[in-house]
């Protein structure tokens, strides 16, 4: 046995990084596999965000830049925290990352204590639960249900509430249900969360500004729950900038040297021409991504009507991201030459192997009936992977 830490033990590997990395060992073998389990969106960075970032090697943005983020860039977070989220924020409140992953793990090391309670409201991202577990937190899981939208209800988040209750890991837009709350349900969820005023809040909006059926509304906006509450965003969804690595948080200003803090012993400031970018890409108004958010409308659309043909899928209609996720239980019991079908594990091995479709099983995301579909790819891969997976799933028995 190798010498490795007790604490690499705590981890486990991300089962959409797991899902990719297989689906390109069976693409090198020749075998036409059609990706669906990452979630990143298949256009370019905006030419507007190259050219920032030429614009800043040109001016020699080149050398080591606060832990913290650029003064510049802090202050266009602010504006835009203001514009879009009606958040007033002061660039001592604002850290930039990278990329929102780090934020997240900047804010959980911060905050918790081994034994303190972290509420997860499942289907959570698969990142949650482990970096809970990295901070020695104990995960608090409340299951959501389809016929729901998967929304937890201010009586769940209520009864899931202890004394040890120390952060609520919140998610809207969602990963990977696509599921956006209402304003009216974020109120109600708000007047459990402001009696409760030992319980912090992170708000995951990396996905606000893509949704269709719903305006976003921030859970920072609601007075009386802006101490609690620590914003987490970034650029990489929108504007098409997953390879920059570029998040940032916005949260009461003692939070955010706590964050400053350990960054600086981790990575220091993020990558100085991404953030030069991604500055560009903030002070854009929101409606020009118009055009990339309306085509993946049709996707949703697209998609849905074509899982809704196959017997034993049940689906609902996701409001936001680029994800569905269905219910695949009707399959679990069913098998094919050897392949036992006992959970969604396996009936995503099963898509992969037979069918050369690449999906993330539903208990990545802390449930066991679901799996996700991400329709981030063209209408015409989008049609001939619904082909596929109606096809394989018809040879269970």
């Amino acid at each position: 046995m190798k010498p490795t830490s007790s604490f690499l033990s705590l981890l486990s590997e991300s089962a959409t990084i797991a899902m990719s990395r297989r689906s390109r060992e069976l693409s090198s073998q020749g075998l036409d596999i059609i990706n669906l389990s990452l979630g990143e969106p298949d256009f370019d960075t905006p030419d507007f965000i190259k050219e920032a970032a030429e614009k800043g090697m040109q001016e020699n943005y080149t050398h080591y830049m606060p832990v913290n983020g650029f003064a510049d860039f802090r202050e266009a977070i602010c504006r835009k925290f203001k514009r879009d989220n009606n958040i007033e924020y002061t660039p001592e409140q604002i850290v930039v990352s990278t990329g929102a992953k780090q934020s997240l793990a900047n804010v959980i090391l911060s905050l918790i204590d081994p034994g303190d309670e972290v509420i997860l409201v499942a289907p959570f991202w698969v990142t949650y639960f482990e970096q809970v577990k990295m901070a020695k937190g104990k995960p608090v899981v409340v299951q959501t249900e389809i016929e729901d939208n998967f929304k937890i209800t201010p009586q769940q988040l209520e009864a899931a509430i202890t004394d040890k209750t120390k952060l609520l890991l919140f998610n809207s837009p969602s990963n990977p249900t696509g599921t956006i709350y209402s304003k009216e349900e974020l109120l109600a969820l708000a007047e459990v969360l402001k009696e409760n005023k030992h319980v912090y809040v992170i708000s995951d909006e990396i996905y606000e500004h893509i949704n269709y059926d719903e305006e976003h509304y921030s859970l920072a906006s609601i007075s009386a729950l802006y101490d609690q509450v620590i914003t987490v965003n970034g650029v990489s969804k929108a504007f098409a900038m997953t390879g920059w690595r570029i998040g940032y948080i916005g949260a009461p200003e003692w939070i955010a040297k706590a964050c400053t803090k350990i960054q600086g012993q981790f990575t220091s400031g993020a990558n100085s021409i991404a953030q030069r970018a991604a500055l560009s890409a903030v002070d854009k108004d929101p409606s020009s991504i118009k055009d990339m958010v309306e085509q993946f409308k049709n996707r949703r659309n697209l998609m849905l009507s074509l899982l809704n043909e196959i017997s034993g899928m049940i689906t609902n209609k996701p409001g936001a991201a680029f994800y569905i996720y269905p219910d695949v239980s009707a399959f679990y019991g069913r098998s094919y030459e050897g392949y036992q079908i006992k959970n969604s594990t396996d009936l995503c091995n099963f898509l992969l192997e037979k069918g050369h479709i690449a999906l993330v099983p539903g208990e990545a995301f802390g449930t066991q009936k679901h799996l996700r579909i991400s329709y981030a790819t063209s209408e015409e891969q989008i049609k001939e992977a619904c082909k596929r997976i109606k096809n394989t799933l018809e040879l269970l028995q």
